[in-house]
């Protein structure tokens, strides 16, 4: 006889949580390094770079640790609310601050990449049985 093993269900879900987790972590740590540089080439304010790494690296560990509990559904949950806000937030950012045109693209990609996130982490949430 053989034995019958269930389907992971939840396997997208640690997975985009994870890959977000890294590529926000490892953002975040080149922000914080090129805070400089990146203020005057983006026309966002030198403590506003820092706040978004130090943000960044904090979303990265939180994130990639939650990945790896038990029910990861409700974690998941979150990380689509904060992709999502985080999505609006880039859009208020483009509207509303004076970038230069290398911000407004970079601001607008993160905007993209929260959103498509955002969209990857929901799907993996929906294919687990609540």
């Amino acid at each position: 006889m053989t034995a019958i093993t269930a389907t992971r269900t939840d396997s997208l879900l640690r997975m985009a949580m994870r890959v977000d987790a890294i590529c926000v972590g490892l953002t975040g740590i080149a922000l914080l390094a090129a805070a400089g540089w990146f203020s005057e080439y983006t026309g966002l304010a030198k403590p506003v770079e820092y706040g978004i790494g130090i943000f960044s690296v904090g979303y990265g560990v939180v994130v990639f640790a939650l990945a790896a509990i038990e029910r990861v559904r409700p974690a998941g949950v979150g990380t689509v609310i904060a992709n999502a806000l985080c999505t609006v937030i880039a859009l208020v950012a483009v509207f509303t601050m004076s970038l230069t045109t290398a911000g407004v693209v970079i601001v607008i990609a993160a905007g993209i990449y929260t959103a498509v996130m955002a969209e990857w982490q929901y799907v993996g949430g929906r294919r687990i049985a609540a």
